[in-house]
């Protein structure tokens, strides 16, 4: 199962809506075939791994692993727990179960009406952080939110910049810091910006500095659409999603959604993601953003990036009063602290 988890990160940034699946078949205690996920629409762990063995006479004594439960719909692909029963697998060990409604339950009960030896939870804690992102989306009905932003020593998110300062932001990270930033965007589905940050910034919010990334959704929070079409985010170069509330018409690259800023945007905003399949969102807007998702208690992890440099004056970061999780030190100038939160995620 180990070797199934590590074979089903490397789909990590591809397979989304999809989970992240690995797969191994077994015979006498050797691996004869495994496989994984490896993009969306493409063939899943299950087959993969089977196709992979060279004697299939010797699939009807074997064992097969795969971290979730097998499929048993009709999707992009045919259902892997037909395929299972076909090979005559007469024993399969599943970590967990699939939230997914057309599947959770569906494959296992298939596999076993077949006669076929079933057993699940197999390193059941590990198979679920791996799919934090999946069994959040389809449990919970919004996306894994990442908080994160840079600050200073003293803890100032930026300077006092106001609109019209022609002064950049900034630069608390380094070289290796901006890579995995930009390795993060590859993986991730989206990522958030309010009107303040895209004004006084203008930034691209693409993958630059990791090789082979996609670009992420781009989301601007922009009540009055006061943010320029020049700026890069209207760029049209990647997926973007505006929420306003003005009428807007979009366009084939940039997508303008409504919301009621009489009401609590949160929610709504929340319930978009959902409809749009958007299974995770970095929010790497400034203070008064941030603060939001973390008054409502909305977020899953926290990234922080602390530099040496110190401002003295300018616009408060975030105060956190919970201990990192993990931290380490990036190009000996900035450290990166890592939080989670242990709360049962908010349903909105």
């Amino acid at each position: 199962m180990l070797r199934c988890l590590e074979l089903a990160a490397k789909g990590i940034g591809y397979v989304a809506p999809n989970p992240m699946v690995g797969a191994v078949v077994v015979h006498q205690d050797q691996i004869i075939g495994e496989g994984y996920h490896r993009k969306y629409g493409s063939a899943h762990a299950e087959p993969e791994a089977i196709a992979s063995v060279r004697d299939k006479s010797l699939l009807k004594d074997s064992t097969l692993y795969v971290n979730l439960e097998p499929c048993s719909h009709f999707g992009q692909t045919p259902p892997c727990a037909q395929l299972i029963i076909d090979q005559k697998i007469p024993r399969v060990f599943v970590g967990g179960l699939d939230p997914y409604p057309e599947v959770c339950g569906r494959g296992i009960s298939l596999l076993q009406a077949a006669g076929i030896e079933v057993t699940t939870g197999l390193l059941q804690p590990e198979c679920e952080a791996l799919n934090k992102r999946f069994l959040t989306f389809h449990r919970h009905h919004r996306p894994y939110i990442f908080l994160k932003w840079a600050q200073s020593a003293d803890g100032f998110i930026d300077s006092n910049r106001t609109s019209g300062d022609i002064r950049p932001p900034v630069q608390f990270s380094g070289k290796m810091s901006r890579i995995a930033v930009h390795k993060m965007r590859a993986e991730e589905s989206a990522i958030l910006v309010g009107t303040r940050t895209a004004l006084l910034d203008n930034p691209s919010l693409t993958v630059r500095y990791w090789k082979g990334g996609k670009h992420p959704w781009r989301i601007l929070l922009d009540k009055d659409l006061r943010v320029p079409e020049d700026y890069h985010l209207l760029d049209g170069k990647t997926a973007t999603l505006v929420f306003t509330h003005r009428e807007k018409q979009s366009t084939p690259f940039i997508r303008y959604y409504r919301l009621n800023f009489e009401k609590d945007i949160l929610p709504q905003m929340m319930s978009a993601l959902y409809e749009l399949k958007i299974q995770s969102l970095i929010v790497e807007g400034g203070t008064y953003l941030l603060n939001s998702f973390l008054s409502a208690d909305l977020w899953d992890e926290m990234i922080v990036e602390t530099s040496c440099i110190r401002l003295e004056d300018g616009w408060k970061a975030p105060e956190l009063t919970i201990f990192p999780d993990t931290f380490h030190v990036f190009d000996g100038k900035s450290t990166v602290s890592s939080y989670a939160n242990r709360k049962i995620p908010k349903i909105l």
